[in-house]
């Protein structure tokens, strides 16, 4: 039993400086590779991003109306049902936009980058490279990395507004809340604090995602069981880092 325990502390330290040693070559490449192959990143950008708006969007909804549904079942107790609105911003904006958000992206875009970087290299693509002197990481990775990082926050964002879009319905359309009440109550209680703490997380919650995506592909078993294996870790290895990181960025802004 402790051998194996060995075995595994050993392997997770090994992996685990392997992939900061692969994360500081990425930041190397970031500045060169942003001004040199802006149209590079834009297409990734589109890719990670704009391809994942439909998921975005209707979850969004969806989840902006539960939250209406919920927050008005319960603070109608209250007498408090004006205060849905305040209840949903609060919900989306500091928590559930960006760690849903970044479940989906994992979920979506990045098992798309991590299966396309892991077949290029079981098709021997990235190997070609490296005998043409070409290193693969600012050509392949990096603009791969920077627009999941880029369009994370822009897909919390959008998450969040069409949450609250969802549950204006809700509230205003299904229940008759007041829509000024609605508006007012969240205008003057959700500060721009509430708003910086789910751009932070959206922000580290993107660079994780895309990492751990770039990461696993890159590592991979250069055959089809690899590039499986390495696709399923990037979903379950980027969703336990994103709670873990959303609890840990939550302690530092109360």
């Amino acid at each position: 039993m402790f051998r194996e325990i060995y075995i595994s502390l050993h392997e997770f330290t090994r992996t685990f400086g392997a992939m900061q040693l692969f994360f500081i070559r990425i930041l190397r490449h970031c500045p060169t590779v942003l001004f040199t192959r802006f149209r590079l990143v834009v297409g990734q950008v589109h890719n990670a991003g704009a391809k994942s708006l439909v998921i975005i969007g209707i979850c969004g909804f969806f989840v902006g109306a539960v939250l209406g549904l919920q927050g008005h079942a319960n603070l109608a107790r209250f007498n408090a049902e004006d205060t849905v609105g305040m209840f949903t911003a609060f919900a989306l904006v500091k928590e559930l936009g960006p760690v849903i958000t970044a479940l989906l992206f994992a979920g979506r875009a990045g098992t798309a980058l991590a299966s396309e970087i892991g077949l290029m290299k079981a098709t021997d693509q990235l190997s070609a490279m490296e005998m043409m002197a070409v290193d693969p990481i600012p050509r392949v990775v990096v603009p791969r990395f920077l627009g999941g990082v880029i369009a994370m926050p822009l897909l919390a964002a959008t998450f969040s507004a069409i949450g609250l879009l969802g549950a204006h319905l809700i509230g205003v359309g299904l229940f008759g809340i007041d829509v000024g009440a609605f508006w007012q109550q969240m205008q003057t209680n959700v500060r721009l604090d509430d708003v910086y703490e789910g751009i932070i997380k959206s922000m580290v919650f993107g660079v994780a995602a895309s990492l751990f995506a770039v990461w696993e592909g890159y590592s991979s078993i250069p055959t089809a069981e690899g590039v499986g294996r390495a696709t399923t870790r990037t979903v379950v290895v980027t969703a336990i880092a994103v709670l873990i990181l959303d609890f840990m960025i939550t302690a530092l802004f109360i």
